[in-house]
């Protein structure tokens, strides 16, 4: 499988970002060390894997299943560190019909803040 010299629209600009603020979180996790976490932080962390895998894994077939293993992690790391793996979304399409890198276990992330596209608070003057 071979990916194309040009992304998307956005896409290279925003992994790039994803990548900084990895490396940022990755910073202040070393100054804080391990009584720096929350399990609020934690879950953050494993559904942003989530969702990073299960975008990448979209590209195709074979990279979906190369990065199952990823998806397996991330539920094992949930029960290990007490946090809820939530059955299956309402409204996805079931594992047996859709190749979901996240299977059964994976929930839609969290949306916080205003989100992708806010342009701003219009006021009349």
């Amino acid at each position: 499988m071979e990916l194309s010299a040009q992304a998307g629209p956005g896409v290279e600009k925003a992994a790039e970002q994803a990548v900084e603020s990895a490396c940022h979180l990755a910073d202040l996790a070393d100054l804080a060390g391990p009584d720096g976490w929350s399990t609020a932080a934690a879950e953050d962390v494993l559904d942003a894997i989530g969702t990073l895998t299960d975008t990448l894994g979209s590209v195709g077939e074979e990279l979906a299943q190369a990065l199952a293993a990823v998806a397996t992690a991330t539920a094992q790391a949930r029960r290990r560190l007490g946090i809820t793996v939530d059955a299956q979304a309402p409204g996805r399409e079931s594992a047996a019909s859709a190749p979901v890198v996240g299977g059964p276990g994976r929930r839609p992330p969290r949306r916080r803040g205003l989100g992708p596209g806010f342009r701003g608070i219009r006021t009349d003057r």
